[in-house]
């Protein structure tokens, strides 16, 4: 039989179903740190990280032993988007904070990353300190906005990927990220703040 360790997180996630408890432990060890990451950026609390990160890992050992779990190929994004729905229930229970839905001009199709750059030391500097800005910026964003850029500048998600984890659709997903933009640039505008990386 083959080791955990060349086992893929989906089929981990079968082991358990089936009664392998030691199945779990390795998913739980290969994915803790990323959900928790992710967790604690969307609330900026340790404490309230970790009482979400033990409701999404309480809800997926449930969803798991309900058999709500197919293989997808896509355990990462299904774990994600347990906790994204429990924290989105957790801000509408805490705050009723208005989200900027997208209208039908948002068009970001052709929005890419940019590409890596070769950077001297000098350079590193100021770019390091323009990263440190724009996570300050970031998080002062309503948090549907923060988690679309964090997704997708972060953990380098597609908008289709986005928009699967937090149940929107494409254009929502897509308008968020434009809408998080101009409030960054807004922003940056207000504190004069350049947020371009020199290379």
């Amino acid at each position: 039989m083959r080791s955990f360790e060349e086992m893929t997180d989906e089929e981990l996630a079968l082991l358990y179903v089936d009664g392998d408890n030691r199945a779990f432990d390795e998913l739980l060890a290969r994915n803790q740190q990323k959900l928790f990451n992710y967790i604690m950026f969307m609330v900026h609390d340790q404490e309230l990280a970790n009482d979400v990160f033990q409701d999404t890992f309480v809800k997926i050992i449930v969803k798991l032993q309900e058999g709500s779990y197919t293989d997808s190929g896509k355990f990462s994004y299904w774990m994600v988007r347990i906790a994204h729905n429990i924290i989105m229930d957790m801000f509408r229970v805490q705050r009723n904070e208005p989200v900027i839905e997208p209208n039908a001009e948002n068009d970001l199709s052709n929005l890419k990353s940019s590409e890596v750059m070769e950077l001297n030391c000098e350079m590193q500097m100021v770019n390091s300190q323009i990263m440190r800005d724009v996570r300050h910026m970031m998080d002062m964003l309503p948090a549907a906005q923060r988690e679309v850029v964090y997704m997708r500048m972060y953990q380098d998600l597609s908008f289709k990927e986005i928009a699967d984890i937090t149940g929107v659709s494409i254009n929502t997903a897509l308008g968020r990220m434009r809408y998080a933009i101009l409030n960054l640039r807004r922003m940056a505008k207000k504190h004069d703040i350049m947020l371009c990386c020199e290379g």
